[in-house]
């Protein structure tokens, strides 16, 4: 009988390589959708994933951001397949679960589900400082950026124009930049104002305070009270005095709330593991970005939510006590 001698050390190298390769077929991988790289959302987006990936030994996850369209193209990714998470506004959450809206063809999101809600995001107007506009009727017949097809703020202008008696048709331009796009646009005399549902402070809001002195103009009334009212999804905001240069006074403003939500096939554990990272480094998370300062994860499970919690969310905060 012959016996075969393999080295020790050819036997600790083979056992070496083998380990990461079992460890990557093992990974799981999350794929998170966001907006453009300049917005909040790819942030947020990128918050999680950093808090993803560092334990990504423990859980066999690994997370991976994409810059999106925004909030209707990842609802409806995510209803594809497409992506496995995504960040989308409460009003956009709440029109793909009722099927209404930009979502009527397609019939409702059965299967979305939340996870958490994030930060405020005041419908944000922004008008080029040589156009002295005093309220949201001196845009009529103005050149005025609703958004890029898409997005959650573009799927919001018809209702925000609809406050001052505007339509998009009253405008003499209605144009589809995207968010690193009209804030160069606004300065450079492209467009007259622009419309943007985020959370602040925000790059694209800043730079075109800065470089050509843009201001925020205030979205009050009555028209506006009625429209947050009768919406469970909106609610009051407002922007401090001196949170961009040349705008020294508050903007009183209405918005939603950026939610982070996934698909009822999401296994449980994945969810579970992506809650848990998030809220277990809290403290962390909301240092990642100034919008996050002021979350409190109590409000943040239940607060903008249309969808059903997720069944791996659910498990999370109910071994916190935050839900019953």
């Amino acid at each position: 009988m012959r016996f075969l001698f393999i080295p020790a050390a050819l036997v600790l190298a083979t056992a070496s390589v083998a380990a990461p390769v079992a460890m990557a077929q093992n990974q799981k991988f999350v794929t998170i959708g966001t907006g453009g790289v300049t917005g909040v959302y790819y942030a947020a987006g990128g918050a999680i994933c950093r808090l993803v990936n560092k334990d990504r030994v423990k859980h066999g996850l690994r997370c991976s951001v994409e810059s999106t369209g925004g909030s209707v193209f990842n609802s409806n990714a995510i209803r594809a397949g497409e992506l496995d998470m995504g960040v989308v506004q409460s009003d956009v959450q709440y029109n793909a679960v009722k099927g209404q809206g930009g979502f009527k063809d397609a019939g409702p999101s059965t299967d979305m589900r939340a996870m958490f809600s994030m930060h405020p995001e005041p419908m944000t107007v922004l008008v080029r400082k040589e156009l002295n506009a005093q309220s949201l009727a001196d845009l009529k017949g103005k050149r005025f950026n609703v958004g890029n097809p898409g997005s959650g703020h573009r799927s919001g202008a018809d209702a925000l124009l609809a406050t001052a008696g505007l339509k998009i048709s009253d405008l003499s331009l209605a144009s589809e930049l995207k968010a690193d796009e009209h804030g160069p646009a606004l300065c450079d005399g492209k467009i007259d104002g622009l419309v943007y549902a985020v959370g602040h402070p925000s790059a694209n809001i800043q730079d075109p305070t800065t470089s050509c002195g843009a201001k925020l103009l205030s979205i009050s009334g009555e028209a506006v009270d009625k429209l947050v009212a009768a919406n469970s999804y909106l609610a009051k905001a407002s922007i401090p005095a001196g949170t961009y240069p040349n705008n020294e006074k508050s903007t009183e403003s209405y918005g939603v709330l950026a939610t982070f939500v996934t698909s009822a096939k999401t296994p449980n554990e994945t969810v579970y593991a992506v809650v848990k990272q998030v809220f277990d480094n809290f403290e962390d998370f909301k240092k990642l970005h100034p919008a996050f300062a002021n979350l409190k994860p109590e409000e943040m499970v239940t607060n903008g939510l249309t969808a059903p919690l997720h069944e791996g969310a659910t498990r999370y905060y109910k071994e916190k006590g935050w839900l019953k």
